[in-house]
């Protein structure tokens, strides 16, 4: 099938487009699912079409992924034990199933033997150097030194780069699905300030996680919940939003130009790193009977106690060869000027989001031939609470069945939605003031704590916030717009379950006291 069709009588029907394309798969997102669903359904022997934001794999958050990737090893029945224990047992235990029984075969196919990944070793070729990580009952992540995701990512890109069936169009953003009767249809792609509807088969959405919806995050810039927006405009399902996990070690940061925050890797607390507050005590033990080791839900909301109460929390890696076991790490310390022999401060950060679209075992979500993977999703292996590590091993497994699952469609070319002005004359600095603005509501009161007054108060600012980004959207098409309204519609469904839960359950922790006095 064509990937550009250009038959003049068809275009005639869509004057707001000057061309169109068609392609049996869209693939949105270019992380470990989007490729990973790319190449299962050209493996399947589909015409793969893969539009994504990022213009370098940096922009993926898959390249940012530090820890590695678990495995079930030996003892799969354990591995579902752990991802259970980590969800305070919310996991959708089928879902569990599919993600530990997949999980070996997925990654000795796809990883090791298909892109050549030189996970690291014990010193023989065949014996991998499996690390253990907080709420793991034993050593099962294959990584990379701390920089699993971008020797995962770049090769992948690489694989399906030099591929006759796969095209991948970077700096191009998804501003809407296109869709008939319940049924998607494809999506129209924005590229240069150019609008084109892409006709696909099937269309699976893997756009990454929500981190431009919180003053801090681990994620790349972009991650503004584009996906979930979309598919939830569009009608589709969404599940457990209110579930956003925080990691519990960020380097925060600080003034100086060169000196961002980064994230240090949970491996580093599996190898024996200890936190302490700024009296030096070492406070673990006294949360959680598996200390540094505890779910990452846990750990986090200690880590801001303990920096609220004293100031101040450190990562002590003085009980490992910091130097060798993680050199990335030391040269991200040393880059910004800090002495990780005195301990490395650290700090939560919104991290992952557990809820997403909700899907079924293939990825298919409510709407015919729309499928979700990766962050974007929800597929009921993480419920309340990820596993460090399942991330990447989810977005591969999801990945590679929707991918194969959606192979087996062709196009239809219908009415795309209309175009608006694609020109639009914003107010000066528009998006970025109603961005400084949600991201101060979420992390205020839709946060690692949350009380029940101060998600209230949000839902109300951010039904107002996105009344009024609305108010531009029905008028003006640009990517900056859509990209404030993808984050205002995923921010208010994130609000709306975190209201209606109230059960305090993983990482929607309810607390007595309202956080916050103001919300706006």
């Amino acid at each position: 099938m064509s990937a550009n069709n250009t038959d003049a009588a068809a275009r005639d029907d869509y004057e707001d487009y000057d061309d169109y394309r068609t392609t049996d798969v869209l693939v949105v997102g270019s992380g470990i699912a989007g490729l990973a669903a790319a190449l299962g359904a050209a493996d399947e022997g589909a015409d793969v079409t893969v539009a994504t934001k990022a213009t370098c794999p940096e922009g993926a958050s898959s390249w940012w992924a530090q820890g590695g990737i678990a495995v079930s090893r030996n003892d799969p029945g354990q591995f579902k034990e752990d991802i259970l224990a980590a969800s305070a047992d919310t996991a959708d235990p089928e879902a569990v199933d599919v993600l530990v029984d997949d999980a070996n075969g997925a990654v000795e196919d796809v990883l090791v033997d298909t892109l050549g990944v030189a996970f690291d070793t014990n010193g023989e070729a065949d014996e991998w150097d499996f690390g253990r990580e907080a709420a793991h009952d034993e050593p099962r992540i294959l990584h990379v030194d701390a920089s699993t995701g971008k020797h995962v990512h770049v090769p992948f890109l690489n694989h399906l780069d030099d591929r006759d069936d796969v095209e991948i169009l970077d700096d191009t953003a998804a501003l809407e699905l296109v869709s008939h009767e319940g049924r998607v249809h494809g999506a129209l792609l924005e590229r240069d300030g150019e609008v084109t509807p892409a006709f696909a088969g099937a269309t699976v959405l893997a756009t990454g996680g929500i981190g431009d919806l919180y003053p801090r995050s681990t994620n790349p810039d972009g991650a503004t919940g584009d996906g979930i927006a979309m598919a939830a405009l569009a009608g589709a399902d969404v599940a457990d939003m209110e579930y956003v996990q925080f990691h519990p070690t960020v380097y925060p940061g600080g003034d100086d130009p060169g000196d961002g925050p980064f994230l240090v890797s949970e491996a580093v607390r599996g190898e024996g790193a200890l936190l302490r507050n700024a009296e030096g005590e070492r406070f673990m033990p006294d949360y959680h009977a598996d200390a540094e080791l505890a779910p990452r839900d846990v750990v986090a909301r200690a880590v801001q106690t303990e920096r609220e109460a004293t100031g101040e929390v450190v990562l002590d890696v003085s009980p490992l060869d910091f130097a060798a076991e993680f050199p990335d790490l030391t040269a991200k310390c040393a880059a910004r000027g800090v002495d990780w022999e005195a301990g490395i401060p650290v700090g939560p950060a919104e991290h992952f989001l557990c809820g997403g679209v909700d899907v079924d075992t293939d990825g298919r979500t409510s709407l015919d031939r729309l499928y979700a993977v990766g962050e974007c999703s929800r597929t009921g292996v993480h419920g309340a609470n990820r596993l460090a590590s399942t991330s990447l091993l989810e977005g591969l497994v999801w990945g590679l069945r929707a991918g194969e699952d959606a192979a087996d469609h062709d196009a239809e070319v219908v009415e795309a939605p209309a175009l608006l002005d694609r020109d639009p004359d914003l107010p000066e600095n528009f998006a970025r003031e109603k961005f400084v603005r949600l991201r101060r509501v979420m992390g205020e009161s839709v946060g690692l704590r949350r009380h029940p007054d101060d998600v209230r108060r949000a839902q109300a600012v951010l039904r107002r916030l996105k009344g009024e980004v609305d108010a531009y959207v029905r008028t003006r098409t640009s990517r900056s717009l859509y990209e404030l309204r993808f984050a205002s519609v995923t921010a208010l469904l994130i609000a709306r379950a975190a209201a209606e839960n109230g059960e305090s359950v993983g990482t929607h922790n309810l607390v007595e006291d309202p956080v916050t006095s103001r919300a706006d």
